[in-house]
């Protein structure tokens, strides 16, 4: 499966590309701009998930999140602040914690993607 990752700090999203890659995912990014992110997805883009930073440079990536929700993608937000920071119509969608393990990653994962 091919995972967007959308994240500003570039630890974290090596440490995520990392666990996606040893988890057999392939990997979009890590974005870690919403400039870049638009240009990702005013091109071909196709993901079958997208890891979302909450804020990227203090910006809400709710905006996009919506677009890529409406492109079909299954979202998973990654926040410090929990499921409390994310926004209303888009609470639906799971959320893990930040710090997270490899674990946690993969069991969110399996609950969104086909088996």
């Amino acid at each position: 499966m091919s995972i967007l990752i959308v994240e500003d700090e570039s630890l974290i999203a090596m440490n995520l590309e990392m666990i996606l890659e040893d988890l057999g995912h392939s990997v979009i990014g890590p974005v870690m701009t919403l400039q870049d992110l638009e240009k990702v997805l005013d091109g071909d883009f196709r993901a079958d998930a997208a890891i979302l930073d909450v804020n990227i440079a203090g910006e809400h990536i709710f905006p996009y999140a919506r677009r890529l929700a409406k492109l079909g993608v299954p979202l998973l937000f990654a926040s410090g602040y929990g499921a409390s920071g994310i926004s209303e119509d888009l609470a639906h969608h799971p959320v893990v914690p930040k710090p997270y393990t490899e674990d946690e990653i993969a069991g969110m994962l399996d609950t969104m993607l086909p088996a």
